[in-house]
């Protein structure tokens, strides 16, 4: 009886054991800018993970956000950790480092830049659901920047 006992506390314990909860898999998103019109400045790049996030001209509803030096006309971060999930990419070429976009009469004075996006007008407004892509393995993009 009691070798019964043992081998079902046994088979007991391999049983549970097999239920751990999974850890989530984390990845990473290369961003890289070329192209920029100068070196002056920075860049931000900011990343987004839900529907209606974008556009977002005061920076408030990001997910994450890195700036990174300019160099050659060029600009790369990395987003490490990140959860398999929808994001996109908003970048601004910030000349005077003030972390807004600045406008003229209504349009930017700097550059800015949306994943998925070879320009931007009236007809082709910025929004999440073009500019999104999908993350589930580690990840390069290319962004362009459209200066106005």
């Amino acid at each position: 009886m009691n070798f019964i006992l043992k081998m079902s506390s046994i088979g007991m314990f391999m049983l549970l054991s097999s239920f751990t909860p999974n850890e989530q898999n984390k990845y990473q998103l290369t961003v890289t800018v070329n192209n920029l019109r100068n070196n002056t400045g920075l860049l931000q790049f900011a990343l987004y993970n839900k529907d209606g996030s974008i556009p977002d001209e005061k920076f408030a509803k990001y997910f994450r956000i890195q700036t990174a030096e300019i160099s050659n006309n060029t600009a790369t971060v990395i987003f490490k950790d990140l959860p398999a999930d929808n994001y996109a990419v908003n970048i601004l070429h910030d000349e005077n480092k003030n972390g807004k976009i600045d406008k003229g009469f209504m349009l930017p004075k700097e550059g800015v830049g949306f994943s998925n996006y070879q320009s931007i007008g009236l007809t082709n407004r910025p929004k999440f659901s073009k500019a999104s892509f999908q993350l589930t393995s580690n990840k390069s993009i290319s962004v362009k920047v459209i200066y106005f």
